[in-house]
């Protein structure tokens, strides 16, 4: 048996997987906390997943990261999952366990409620209805989180009317689903909005949805951080919104897996937000 403790390993499995923030973010952390471990981006074919998960442990690495297009697969392969993960059908941080099981959670929700909480203090989550754009993924993480706080209706619309139905299918009766030619009629009053699509991020299309319904009150979030001010913050601002970029989500969500791989609960404040905007 050596005298040297093993280096703890973590990273983040997706393909493509070079734009990720999250091996800038845990460095800083790493390094802030004084902690001898890594952070590494894994770029893994969807063939190759689960044997670079069954292989991971023995070579160190206590834990990853799991991104697009990953997320479902690696529920399927875990061998013990969290009551959120399994809500909403997707992991994103996956535990190596030392009796070898793979434990999948997902910290999606967590980090966008804390986000607003941080961001938007004022936020009175049951205070009146939420309207979220799109219906994917992100969508069913938010979801999940926003029923959770309580709020009372959420409304939903997708370019896709059928994928909204399956999520109100699948949640009950405090969503109710809008066409997407009626997206920009779901604002009225909402007190919560949210973008939780690609719509507005670099590369990808406008957000064309109309805004002029949006009430003063309400605070906007958009889970695109690239940019960080999108279109629908800058209107929203303009309206008189509060506005909250989708970068805290991405700060906040990544704290519960680097306590549980490396010790420590990491803060998130301004120099954790400008060491993930250097890297």
């Amino acid at each position: 048996m050596s005298d040297h403790p093993r280096i703890p390993l973590a990273g983040v499995i997706g393909s493509p997987v070079a734009h990720s923030r999250s091996p800038a973010l845990h460095g800083h952390w790493l390094k802030t906390y004084g902690i001898r471990g890594h952070y590494v981006p894994m770029d893994v074919a969807a063939e190759d997943l689960e044997q670079v998960l069954r292989t991971l442990p023995k070579a160190g690495f206590v834990g990853c990261n799991v991104t697009i297009p990953h997320k479902e697969a690696a529920l399927v392969l875990a061998d013990v999952i969290s009551d959120r993960a399994a809500l909403i059908g997707a992991a994103n941080t996956l535990i190596f366990r030392p009796d070898g099981k793979i434990h999948a959670d997902n910290t999606d929700g967590y980090g966008f409620i804390a986000n607003l909480r941080q961001n938007a203090p004022q936020w009175l989550p049951a205070a009146g209805p939420a309207a979220l754009i799109g219906a994917g993924g992100a969508a069913r993480a938010v979801l999940a989180s926003l029923l959770e706080v309580g709020v009372p209706e959420i409304r939903i619309a997708n370019r896709t009317r059928a994928r909204a139905d399956a999520l109100r299918a699948e949640f009950g009766a405090r969503i109710v689903v809008y066409d997407w030619a009626q997206a920009g009629n779901m604002m009225e009053d909402a007190l919560t909005v949210v973008n939780t699509s690609s719509l507005g991020m670099v590369g990808q299309p406008e957000l064309r949805v109309p805004l002029d319904a949006l009430d003063f009150r309400a605070i906007v979030t958009d889970l695109v951080y690239t940019p960080l001010r999108t279109r629908l913050l800058d209107e929203a601002a303009a309206a008189g919104c509060t506005v909250v970029d989708g970068l805290g989500m991405l700060l906040h969500q990544a704290a519960p897996g680097f306590e549980r791989w490396f010790g420590t609960r990491p803060e998130v404040n301004e120099a954790t937000r400008a060491a993930v905007l250097a890297g």
